[in-house]
């Protein structure tokens, strides 16, 4: 029996794909083989020495130690895409509500409350103050191209907007999947300076983290409206509230409210609503699960962040399944080992991440303490045999 804890409520469509014979699950679940999480915070957590996989049901992983997990040889998996929808709804909302005014016409007319017949006069004189351009042959910017800012460019050109794409890192599955209505460019100074609409939709990372500060502000038109729904590290807020009070942005919508944004004139804060349906949560869930079933099942990989994906079937008597640093000499010293425990190697893959790599041999023969020689050689961290 595997054990799989959860640390956050994880949609039932998801842990019913669980077969009972096979798994345990649930959050009192000790000493767990697999862990289900969405947004509890893991960083202070001890993991045992049976951890094999974290699979968040979610996109961003910034609430797990991947480097931690990384030396202990546990995959961590996230769900990109399965939130994509959502999050992209919410993003052409945004447009509308940057545009048009529509929150503060909302609050507006709340202040009506109580005027009796005199409503309809009252909104007629009033209306004007929330006049707003309509998004129809606009630009806007889409800065990164995965799986939610295709869908963003693309449901934004169908409403006939004139849409500008940048992504240094577009993978071929994406661009198959953008319209040819979108632009591409390969500088994104290009969509600060033409953009009327900017949205953001790039990981956190140390290369984006504060990459909208005064300096691209600078570049940007001052009627641009700014849009992040992807994380908030992104942006310098001291900043962008600098450029709304000085005229040099028209208005910014986040999905990540703060004490200095909230309250703020031409700031449309929500509270990180980007994923929060229940389609998207069901989303989440079965494909985490799925992910989890597949690595433990048959020792596949999709969609880790800390490791490369790889799928090799069992042709064999058995698969070893091997995490290691990607350093020279490693993959010698795995197979070694195995030929001189008599096992025959019938297929074998090995791929890399960064600092890691996963290799992967099909054998014939009796494996038994195979693991245990592996688990001694320089830069493994992590070793399963998979029958």
């Amino acid at each position: 029996m595997y054990n799989i804890q959860t640390l956050n409520k994880i949609a039932a469509c998801g842990t019913d794909l669980l077969d009972k014979s096979k798994y345990t699950f649930g959050d009192e679940v000790a000493n767990p083989d697999a862990i289900l999480v969405r947004s509890a915070a893991m960083h202070d957590m001890e993991f045992g020495d049976k951890l094999l996989a974290i699979a968040r049901a979610g996109a961003g992983v910034n609430n797990i130690p991947i480097d931690k997990c990384s030396e202990k040889g546990i995959v961590v998996f996230n769900t990109p895409g399965a939130n994509a929808n959502a999050v992209k709804e919410l993003v052409i909302c945004g447009l509308l509500l940057s545009s048009r005014k529509i929150a503060a016409s909302m609050d507006w007319i709340k202040t009506l409350k109580g005027k009796g017949d005199e409503v309809g006069k009252l909104v007629e004189k009033g209306k004007s103050q929330f006049v707003g351009p309509e998004i129809m042959g606009k630009k806007l910017g889409v800065v990164g191209l995965g799986a939610i800012g295709v869908l963003v460019a693309n449901a934004a050109a169908a409403l006939g907007m004139d849409v500008i794409g940048y992504d240094p890192f577009l993978n071929v599955e994406h661009a198959l999947k953008l319209s040819g209505k979108v632009e591409y460019v390969k500088d994104v100074k290009e969509i600060y300076e033409k953009c009327d609409y900017i949205t953001l939709h790039v990981p956190a990372t140390p290369d984006t983290k504060g990459m909208i500060d005064k300096d691209a502000i600078a570049l940007m038109k001052k009627s641009v409206r700014l849009l992040n729904f992807s994380r908030d590290s992104l942006v310098v807020e001291a900043d962008v509230i600098a450029a709304l009070e000085n005229g040099g942005m028209a208005c910014y919508v986040t999905d990540f409210g703060s004490d200095d944004l909230i309250g703020k004139e031409n700031v449309i804060c929500l509270p990180h609503l980007g994923a929060s349906t229940p389609e998207s949560e069901d989303n989440c869930a079965v494909m985490a699960v799925k992910e989890v079933i597949d690595y433990i099942d048959n020792g596949n990989i999709k969609n880790s962040v800390n490791l490369p994906n790889m799928s090799m079937a069992i042709t064999g008597d058995a698969k070893i399944c091997v995490i290691h640093k990607n350093v020279e000499g490693v993959i010698n010293n795995i197979t070694a080992p195995v030929s001189a425990a008599g096992l025959n190697i019938e297929n074998m893959e090995s791929k890399s991440k960064k600092d890691y790599a996963y290799t992967c041999l099909d054998v014939k023969g009796n494996t038994a303490g195979i693991e245990d020689k592996l688990k001694a050689v320089e830069n493994v961290v992590g070793v399963r045999v998979v029958k």
